[in-house]
């Protein structure tokens, strides 16, 4: 061979070869975001998911791709996270769409909407029944992908300073309640009050009398935030949260500025960061709802009345908003088909067998 010829070659080989690997060194460089959240610091659940993410994100990288987190207040207040993602104040934020229906309506469907579907079921029709694709299409108009990041697991009804023993009841009562179920309850033959107020406002709000019933989240976090020490009556089962999913909303220009392989990394972390939440708020709400009974927490049902009051509310919400909103339409048609396909099936399997354990398990054992 042409030893002069063979280093020419060579060296035109190598110099292709780092051209095409510029932009895996380019992005393996240090890059350093910010993610703004809804919640405060004192939810070690919801802002801790937020840690535990970029914590991942860290691991994962080597510490190349780290991210900062902070918490409600810090940057932007609770219910600005999506503004500040799409005006590309910070990179990414943490919080619920269904805050933002202000908007458009159909960022409900990022989070759930009444007698919708379970955590499980969220997950699926996200993963697996276009329910992120739908999302993030609408998303584009507002400059951001959303990541599935966090879910709460099925929620409480809330704390109420009056026991409530009809629909009647809940005339003229003002709520702290977010996203579509406030719209229902609101409804004529409910009439309720809704306000939309962050985490850190509750409390005050509840004790001074300007609110007469707040929902957060659920027993863990609701002990947290001394929502008992304020209001003694604690209903159930929140049919507004049946499963309510937390998006990781990434500014469009952030998110195409990560190679391929970063891009997947921060999308494993967003659903590690699920798991977490789901398997420590599941872990945790036991004990903190039998630590509410014994200090004094009236534990209640929604009453009956109540209940089909608002299913008859939702459904006819959802056929008027569809009416006139197509991309609300549009999603709602999806998205009510597969609840329709997940409750047949979990009639059968996880409807029956869950049944079945929580009446036995529930029961004193007979001894001897």
């Amino acid at each position: 061979m042409n030893r002069r010829k063979f280093i020419k070659t060579a060296a035109i080989g190598a110099a292709a070869s780092t051209t095409l690997a510029a932009p895996a060194l380019a992005q393996s460089g240090e890059i350093r975001w910010r993610m703004t959240a809804s919640w405060p610091k004192s939810l070690d659940t919801l802002f801790g998911g937020c840690e535990y993410l970029a914590k991942r994100v860290s691991d994962a990288t080597g510490g190349k791709f780290r991210i900062s987190t902070h918490a409600a207040g810090e940057i932007v207040p609770a219910l600005q996270v999506l503004d500040a993602v799409s005006a590309g104040t910070v990179e990414c934020g943490h919080t619920a769409p269904y805050y933002y229906i202000g908007k458009d309506p159909t960022f409900a469907f990022g989070t759930a909407i009444p007698f919708g579907l379970n955590t499980r079921q969220q997950f699926a029709w996200m993963e697996f029944g276009e329910g992120r694709q739908l999302m993030n299409d609408f998303y584009k108009d507002y400059n951001i992908i959303g990541l599935t990041a966090g879910n709460t697991g099925c929620q409480m009804g809330g704390w109420f300073r009056k026991e409530l023993k009809s629909a009647a009841d809940m005339k003229g009562l003002k709520m702290r309640i977010g996203g579509f179920a406030g719209q229902v309850l609101s409804r004529p033959g409910l009439d309720l009050v809704p306000q939309q107020l962050g985490a850190p406002d509750i409390y005050p709000a509840l004790e001074k009398g300007t609110i007469d019933a707040a929902e957060w989240v659920g027993p863990y976090d609701d002990e947290k935030l001394g929502f008992n020490k304020v209001a003694e009556y604690y209903y159930y089962p929140g049919w507004w949260e049946g499963g309510p999913q937390l998006d990781l909303m990434v500014g469009t220009r952030a998110w195409e500025s990560l190679s391929s392989e970063y891009k997947a990394i921060l999308q494993a972390a967003s659903h590690d960061a699920y798991l977490w939440m789901v398997g420590k708020y599941d872990a945790q709400n036991p004990a903190a709802l039998r630590r509410l009974i014994a200090g004094g927490a009236k534990l209640r049902p929604f009453p009956r009345d109540i209940m089909a009051a608002s299913w008859k509310a939702a459904n006819d919400l959802y056929g008027e908003t569809s009416a006139k909103n197509s991309k609300f339409k549009k999603v709602y048609d999806n998205w009510s088909k597969f609840r329709d396909e997940q409750n047949r099936w979990f009639r059968f399997a996880e409807g029956s067998f869950d049944n079945f354990m929580q009446s036995v398990s529930l029961q004193p054992i007979k001894k001897g």
